[in-house]
């Protein structure tokens, strides 16, 4: 499996001045033992028992013409702008649904926490959230082939007062007896990785939140994707906060690989298929790939390597 290094990484993550001003909602992107699926109220779509209606949901949608995905509202990759959806995998889904006969993208925003539950209980029928592949969302949905590569970065109060680069400097720092107050978004991947390291934090509901967080000084760091951060600290620049440079984390001396795909229901197999058939012509290359997503401040690096596979991921088989 060739997977980018975190040079390439940092790349794609870094500050892109050509990428638009979009207006911040705020929330993000959860290790394994981190994830904690709450529960969700009804919505369209639910049956009496709380579950997604039976039958072929592929045939029902191209016969609607219309699919919801819930978002959770995390700039670049999906969010609310004037009241419509909007973003990077809004992009990729509006493209990929109508080649598959769907030709309108509704949204329904829930907090980041509420994806996965909200999909199962029928509220929408994917989640468009550049959603990591881990072995513990796998047993609870389905992912569709790896979309998006991204990575790790901080967000500091401006000048980096405590001198950190990453969550090992965080760990190194406590260790060494100083105290050092880390925020994570509740159910993220970075919680995982802070539970991974040892590392007790104070969890936020939504990106917004995080970076209050920081600026109010009640949290030294805010860990989340490096590109959303970025585009937070662009877009606030009166925030007084800043971004480290962006880090692919290290587990029991394995890199971390962040991918995200479009989550679906388990038992929309065929919905699923004629998906990732269609999201092949996207990622076919990097022309086509940018085309979709470069005005969001994508690049080539985070077009995911063609050997890296959803299975993988889903096992944990990392090496």
């Amino acid at each position: 499996m060739t997977v980018p290094t975190p040079t390439d990484q940092s790349t794609a993550d870094s500050r892109n001045p050509g990428s638009p001003r979009r207006r911040l909602l705020g929330l993000g992107l959860l290790s394994a033992s981190a994830l904690l699926l709450t529960a969700c109220g009804g919505g369209g779509g639910e049956g009496e028992g709380g579950t997604a209606a039976a039958g072929n949901t592929l045939e029902r949608l191209q016969q609607e013409g219309t699919i919801t995905v819930g978002i959770a509202g995390e700039v670049p990759y999906s969010y609310l702008e004037g009241g419509e959806p909007a973003g990077a995998t809004v992009a990729m889904h509006e493209k990929i649904f109508a080649d598959m006969g769907i030709e309108n993208v509704e949204a329904e925003l829930v907090e980041w926490n509420s994806l996965i539950p909200g999909l199962n209980a029928g509220r929408f029928d994917a989640v468009s959230a550049g959603m990591s592949i881990l072995p513990d969302r796998c047993a609870q949905a389905a992912f569709s082939d790896p979309e998006i590569m991204y990575t790790t970065t901080l967000m500091v109060a401006e000048g980096n007062p405590k001198n950190l680069t990453d969550l090992d400097s965080v760990k190194q720092k406590i260790d060494s007896g100083e105290n050092v107050n880390l925020a994570v978004l509740a159910g993220g991947i970075e919680a995982g990785y802070a539970e991974s390291l040892g590392l007790k934090v104070q969890s936020v509901p939504d990106a917004q939140t995080g970076m209050d967080t920081v600026a109010n000084g009640r949290a030294d760091a805010f860990a989340m994707t490096a590109i959303s951060l970025n585009v937070m600290a662009e877009e606030n620049p009166d925030a007084g906060v800043e971004t480290t440079e962006a880090f692919v984390q290290v587990i029991d001396g394995v890199e971390q690989v962040g991918a995200g795909a479009t989550v679906f229901r388990q038992e929309d197999t065929e919905l699923v298929e004629a998906y990732n058939e269609s999201l092949a012509s996207v990622t076919e290359s990097e022309e086509s790939y940018l085309e979709v997503v470069g005005d969001y401040g994508f690049t080539a690096e985070n077009l995911p390597p063609k050997d890296l596979t959803t299975e993988q991921l889903c096992s944990g088989d990392l090496g």
